[in-house]
């Protein structure tokens, strides 16, 4: 039952092999909308601004290693919707990191341009995040989030377990942001699942029921709605 079960990074040869016969401007095409979940993550290293201390840093992925953790791509400092996102992301941090998920954001952005961005926005008052500056657009291109005509990333949100691989990805054009409850649902699913075994039917939360496939998997086959009705599903 791969569809409901298993984390398992995709190796990079069977990635290889869905990326052949393609000139160079379908393969942009492709990298701009290929998927990186079960991939592993991609490396990064970069200047960033710490809201949190108030001074510039340096983020790198091996930080990150062995944590849950989510990066956050959004299009550009001194925008209209960006702020938002970041409030609300900030708004639920201390959940977050009750659940011992950390947050970084990134933009194209330089460090200087996130300090002063913080420093004036009114809805990033008493930010605690941590603003990654990929000016050269290396990460985003990484994470296959570039707009190459524009110089900035579209909305790019992936959620990386602690083996370092990617189990969740959300991606936007500029103009309509993300919902952060339904991401903290998301993580809240993830890490049930990732410590049972079990999986997490449509709209799960703490304290409903969850399909134990590694248990029943033979008898809930094509019964699953003998298992759960609609009416749980949606409540």
């Amino acid at each position: 039952m791969a569809c409901d079960t298993g984390t398992e990074p995709i190796k990079e040869t069977e990635r290889a092999s869905e990326e052949v016969n393609v000139n160079s401007e379908n393969n942009k095409e492709q990298k701009m909308s290929s998927s990186l979940v079960l991939r592993k993550a991609p490396e990064f290293k970069m200047e960033a601004y710490d809201a949190k201390t108030g001074h510039y840093t340096t983020v790198n992925s091996e930080d990150y290693q062995g944590k849950w953790y989510v990066v956050c791509f959004y299009p550009a400092d001194f925008t209209f919707v960006c702020p938002t996102e970041i409030a609300a992301m900030n708004a639920k941090y201390d959940e977050f990191q009750a659940m011992g998920v950390d947050i970084l954001a990134v933009s194209t952005d330089t460090k200087f341009s996130h300090k002063r961005f913080v420093e004036t926005e009114p809805l990033l008052k008493g930010l605690q995040l941590t603003i990654g500056a990929d000016s050269t657009g290396t990460v985003s291109r990484a994470f296959g989030v570039m707009i190459e005509e524009e110089g900035i990333a579209l909305r790019g949100r992936f959620l990386i377990n602690p083996d370092g691989v990617v189990v969740a990805q959300e991606v936007q054009a500029p103009s309509v942001g993300r919902n952060v409850n339904e991401f903290l649902r998301q993580v809240e699913a993830w890490q049930h699942a990732t410590k049972t075994g079990e999986v997490c039917p449509a709209g799960w939360r703490p304290g409903k029921k969850t399909l134990p496939v590694n248990t029943d998997a033979e008898q809930m086959t094509g019964r699953v709605g003998d298992y759960i009705t609609i009416e749980e599903i949606m409540s």
